[in-house]
C-alpha cells in the first residue's frame, strides 16, 4: 500500500491534536489553585473506551480504503502493540511504587513517558523500513531477537526479577544524580527547584529518566513484533500510535488488576515466539526456500486466542487464590472461635 505523504501528514497531526486535547481536556478538571486531582476510576474508563474506539474506527476506515488485508495486518499489529504496552504499564507499575510518585502526579508522568515512547518508537520505526528495503535477511536477525526476548520475558517472570528491581537505582539515574543533586521531596510536577541558592532536580525528573530508559527498552522489542506482521511503514506507526494513545487512562483503569493479571508475561512470550518463527518463515521465503507462510488471519486469530486465554486464565486464577485465602482466614476464625 503506497501512502501519500499528505496522509502521512494529516496522520501526524491528527496524533498531536489528539495528545493536546488528551492533555488540555483530560487534565482540566483542576486549577492552579486547587492543584492536580487524582484520575478517577469513571474519567479513565470513558477516555480508555473512547481512545480504543477511535482506534477501531481507524481499522475499518482502512477497510474500506486499503482492503480486508492491509486492516487485518492493522487490527494484528495494534492488538500485538496493545499488549505489549500493558506489558509496559506493568513496569510503570513498578517505578511509580519505587519512587512514590503521588498519584495525583501519576497521569503527567505518563503522559510524557507516552509521548517519549511515540517519538522513541517513530525512529525504530524509520530505521526497520530502510533495514527491510535495504536488506531481507534482516528478518532472520528480528525472528531470533524476538524468540531471545520471549525467553528472557520467561525467565524474568520465573525469578521475579522485575518485582526485585530498584528503579530508583538504575544506571540512568545514577548517571544523572552524578550530574545534578537530586532533592528529597516532590515539589508539586516540577522538574527542577532551587533551595537555598542552589539548584536541584526533583524525583520527579528521576522518575521521568527512569520511564524514558524502559520506553527505549520496550521500543527496542515492539518494533520487530510488528515489523513480523506487516512491512508497511504506515500501518507499523498507526498501530503503534494508537496502542500508545489513551495509554495513561488504562493504567488508572488496570492499576487495581496489575497483580492479577499473573500470566500476561506468558501469553506475550508465546506472540513473540509465534512472530519470530513468522518472520524466520518469511525471510526463507524470500531466499527461495519453499516453506509455508503465515497469513494476516491466522496471526491475527493466534494473537487475538493468546491474549484471551492469557487474560481469562489469569483471572480465574487470582479468583482462586483470593477464595482460597478467604476460606483460609474463615477457617482460622472458625477454629479460634471454637478454642
Amino acid at each position: 500500500m503506497d501512502v501519500p505523504a499528505w496522509v502521512w501528514f494529516v496522520t501526524i497531526g491528527a496524533m498531536v491534536v489528539m495528545l493536546t486535547v488528551d492533555l488540555a481536556i483530560v487534565d482540566h478538571p483542576w486549577s492552579k489553585k486547587q492543584g492536580p486531582k487524582e484520575f478517577g476510576l469513571r474519567q479513565a474508563t470513558w477516555w480508555a473506551v473512547f481512545y480504543i474506539g477511535i482506534a477501531i474506527v481507524f481499522g475499518f476506515g482502512l477497510w474500506f480504503f486499503a482492503g480486508g488485508t492491509v486492516a487485518g495486518e492493522y487490527f494484528a499489529g495494534f492488538l500485538t502493540e496493545k499488549s505489549l504496552s500493558v506489558d509496559n504499564l506493568f513496569v510503570f507499575y513498578l517505578i511509580m511504587g519505587s519512587f512514590a510518585v503521588p498519584k495525583k502526579y501519576q497521569h503527567e508522568v505518563l503522559l510524557v513517558g507516552i509521548v517519549i515512547a511515540l517519538l522513541m518508537r517513530s525512529i525504530f520505526i524509520a530505521i526497520g523500513a530502510q533495514a527491510i528495503n535495504a536488506w531481507s535477511e534482516v528478518f532472520y536477525l528480528f525472528g531470533a531477537f524476538l524468540i531471545y526476548t520471549a525467553i528472557k520475558i520467561i525467565h524474568d517472570h520465573i525469578k521475579g526479577d522485575d518485582e526485585d528491581t530498584d528503579y530508583t537505582d538504575s544506571f540512568a539515574v545514577r548517571m544523572v544524580k552524578k550530574v545534578w543533586p537530586v532533592a528529597d521531596q516532590y515539589h508539586g510536577a516540577r522538574l527542577t527547584v532551587k533551595l537555598d541558592g542552589r539548584r536541584y532536580v526533583t524525583p520527579m525528573l528521576m522518575v521521568i529518566v527512569a520511564i524514558g530508559v524502559t520506553d527505549l527498552v520496550f521500543a527496542v522489542d515492539s518494533i520487530p513484533a510488528i515489523f513480523g506482521l506487516t512491512q508497511n511503514a504506515y500501518i507499523v506507526f498507526t498501530a503503534n500510535a494508537f496502542a500508545l494513545l489513551g495509554l495513561r487512562q488504562l493504567y488508572f483503569l488496570l492499576a487495581g488488576l496489575m497483580d492479577r493479571l499473573s500470566f500476561i508475561s506468558w501469553g506475550l512470550a508465546l506472540i513473540m515466539v509465534f512472530i519470530g518463527i513468522k518472520m524466520i518463515l518469511h525471510a526463507l521465503h524470500e531466499n527461495g526456500v519453499a516453506v509455508p507462510e503465515i497469513g494476516t488471519v491466522a496471526s491475527l486469530v493466534v494473537i487475538v486466542g493468546v491474549m484471551t486465554v492469557t487474560v481469562v486464565a489469569s483471572l480465574l486464577r487470582s479468583g482462586g487464590v483470593a477464595q482460597s485465602e478467604m476460606e483460609g482466614e474463615t477457617h482460622r476464625d472458625t477454629s479460634g472461635t471454637r478454642e
